[in-house]
Formats: C-alpha cells, sequence, structure tokens
C-alpha cells in the first residue's frame, strides 16, 4: 500500500522547505501537515482502528487524564500494522531529520507510550512534558509524530492539541484533529503540550490518533532541567484553572531529593 504519493526525493525537498518554519515555531519547535498521506490508504487504516472503550490495553482516568490507549502493535491489523512500520522507515526518518535537524533518530518498534490512542466524549489530557527516556532502551526521546483520524471532525466537540509556553502563560497554538492532519514537534522538558478540556463530541464519536515517538543516544544539554533525570509524565497546572497535576509517589520524591543523591540510589537499586 502507497501511504504517501511523493517520491523520497519529493519528500526531502518538502522538509527542506519547511525546515525553517519546523524550527521556528512557536512556543517550541513545531508544524502540522494536512493531507500529508494518501487519504484512501488512510480510511483503510482508519477501517482497522481498534475500539479502545472495549478492548484497551491502557485506560487511564485520574485528575491528569482520561484516555485510552494500546500497548505494542498486537492491537493493529495488517493495514494499520503496514502504516506504523512506514512510520518507522528509513525515508520517513529521513524526512523527520532533514525537517527537524534531529539527526540519527532511532524508531520504536515497542511503541512504548505510542500506538493507537482514544479520547471518548469527557476525556482529556492536562498539559504536560513528556516523559523523556524510553523505558526499554533507555534512548532520549526527541519528537512525536500525531496523526489525527476524525473524519467530519466539528471544531464546536474541541479536541483541540494545544501548544503551551515555557512559563505556561498561555496556550499559543491550537491544532484541530481532523483526519489526515499530522503534526511534528520536538519533546523537551520545557514543551508543554496537551488537549485539557474534556471532549464535548457525540456520546457516538470519538477522538483517535496515532502516535509515534523518535530517539537518540544522549540530547542537547538546554533541552532538560539542569540536573534533570530520568522522569515520568510531567503535568502542568494551567492559570486561572482548577487543574491540580497529581504527581506519583517516585515522582515526588525525584523531585525534593537532589540529583547527585537520586541517581547514586537509583544505582544501587539496579
Amino acid at each position: 500500500m502507497k501511504f504517501i504519493n511523493s517520491s523520497v526525493e519529493e519528500l526531502h525537498n518538502l522538509a527542506r522547505s519547511k525546515r525553517e518554519e519546523y524550527l521556528g515555531g512557536d512556543p517550541f519547535p513545531g508544524i502540522y501537515f494536512d493531507n500529508f498521506f494518501n487519504a484512501q490508504a488512510l480510511s483503510e487504516v482508519l477501517e482497522e482502528f481498534p475500539d479502545l472503550s472495549k478492548n484497551a490495553d491502557l485506560s487511564f482516568n485520574d485528575a491528569n487524564q482520561i484516555k485510552l490507549a494500546s500497548k505494542g502493535e498486537y492491537k493493529f491489523k495488517d493495514k494499520t500494522k503496514e502504516f506504523m512500520h512506514y512510520l518507522n522507515s528509513q525515508p520517513f526518518l529521513e524526512f523527520l531529520s532533514i525537517l527537524t535537524g534531529v539527526e540519527a533518530l532511532v524508531p520504536d518498534p515497542y511503541f512504548e507510550g505510542g500506538g493507537a490512542h482514544q479520547i471518548m466524549p469527557g476525556g482529556l489530557l492536562k498539559v504536560h512534558a513528556d516523559f523523556n527516556k524510553h523505558k526499554l532502551t533507555n534512548l532520549d526521546r526527541r519528537l512525536n509524530v500525531l496523526v489525527y483520524m476524525n473524519k467530519d471532525w466539528s471544531e464546536e466537540w474541541g479536541g483541540h492539541f494545544e501548544f503551551w509556553d515555557r512559563e505556561m502563560k498561555a496556550s499559543i497554538k491550537k491544532i484541530l484533529p481532523v483526519f489526515n492532519r499530522m503534526a511534528i514537534f520536538t519533546t523537551t522538558d520545557f514543551s508543554f503540550h496537551g488537549h485539557p478540556d474534556p471532549l464535548r463530541c457525540p456520546p457516538d464519536r470519538s477522538r483517535k490518533s496515532l502516535a509515534l515517538y523518535y530517539y537518540t543516544n544522549g540530547r542537547p544539554d538546554y533541552e532538560v532541567n539542569q540536573g534533570s533525570a530520568a522522569h515520568t509524565t510531567l503535568f502542568k497546572e494551567r492559570p486561572n484553572s482548577k487543574d491540580k497535576p497529581a504527581m506519583s509517589l517516585k515522582e515526588i520524591v525525584r523531585q525534593i531529593t537532589p540529583p547527585v543523591i537520586y541517581n547514586a540510589a537509583k544505582r544501587l537499586v539496579k
């Protein structure tokens, strides 16, 4: 199945033409593309999208998130698996590297935290910075790619993907999750994003997306909090909201323990 109508050379040229826009993204490097993929091929992938409301591998329902997700690739049917493998392939990795300037990208065949995501009416994902290390490979998470799968999506239903500034003062960019829209952005300790308001779609609809994450061995110091160790998702509080981000006991201990002591304790535990 051909997911992109462009040749590899055309894909590279597109990445070069959009690199300046990507790197100049506000409040952090990012961009989105409409109709990037072959619409018929992506429609066939949508037809296979698993109904996670009936059979989710992961179900989150707490103060920070109400969402459903697959785990690994075992929920993928044939066309979805082919599509996700393409997004982990050399041509797409080269496109991402040219676009973002992040070299030597490593895909995630385990789809750790990625894969199929579904948010039902009333669901949400509050503003956060992503986990920064792959738990199996210990590689550094550098890029996110989100492919939205929602045909005939109404803006009044919400579900916008929001980029927030580093000081958490305002939402700078909002992206409606319409079908065949692909969002790409750099993941750091300061790239705060989310879908923070409850979804308002009808009961027979849901917000569907496919998520892929990309890694490197090491990363620039300016992308992390000074002295920061590996961390899970860091949820943030929006101004003038009722957000009260909940942290796990492990995260609380990490934040109140000096990095030298925390890292030494981790080595002892291992």
